[in-house]
């Protein structure tokens, strides 16, 4: 019964208000292509029973351009876990939860406000999102570790080495301390190395 409304949902709710943003649905995946690629994944909990049924709402980007810093073969339909840009609805819009339920006492039409409005909002943000240096300006603000080898790659590549040094230097701030630092500082040192760039470890 909740399975069929969760069911009923995704086809009479996300489906059209997706379709007109222009994303394309496979399964439980919503995808649209431009210069890169969005996506909008739906994922069941694990472990949900007749009276509680669970699920994750899962965004990613995918940038051809990363994929060949990676030497990865380019994609055309990547899973979500293969996106380059990863996260839950809720990292992204606040006011949204990492995690949806629907119980009997569920009222259907609140959550439908609720996921709607944040997928409405992740779509402003994606909009933002409009190339592989977008990404990377994401994830280097932060600054996270995460996609930090091919962001260095990206940076170096397009001579942007003030910006390069200044996200080892965060990172550095950031996780210096931690006993795998030395194994990250010795990656991008490689990196920094086959761009011709010196970099002050101190």
């Amino acid at each position: 019964m909740l399975q069929q409304i969760f069911t009923d949902m995704i086809k009479q709710d996300v489906k059209p208000f997706l379709s007109k943003c222009g994303f394309a649905k496979k399964n439980l995946n919503f995808t649209k292509t431009e210069n890169l690629i969005y996506m909008f994944n739906f994922q069941k909990a694990a472990g949900n029973t007749a009276d509680n049924v669970m699920f994750y709402v899962n965004c990613g980007i995918y940038a051809a351009e990363l994929a060949q810093i990676q030497s990865r073969e380019i994609l055309t339909a990547p899973q979500e876990a293969e996106c380059h840009f990863r996260a839950r609805i809720g990292e992204i819009v606040e006011s949204v939860p990492d995690r949806f339920s629907i119980t009997p006492d569920t009222n259907m039409d609140d959550l439908r406000k609720t996921l709607l409005s944040g997928l409405d909002d992740v779509i402003h943000f994606y909009d933002t999102m409009t190339s592989a240096r977008s990404i990377v300006d994401y994830y280097t603000s932060g600054p996270f570790l995460h996609l930090s080898e091919e962001s260095f790659h990206l940076l170096l590549q397009s001579n942007d080495v003030g910006t390069a040094k200044h996200y080892w230097k965060a990172l550095q701030e950031k996780y210096g301390t931690e006993k795998r630092w030395t194994i990250f500082e010795n990656k991008y040192s490689a990196i920094f190395n086959k761009y011709g760039v010196e970099m002050d470890k101190r």
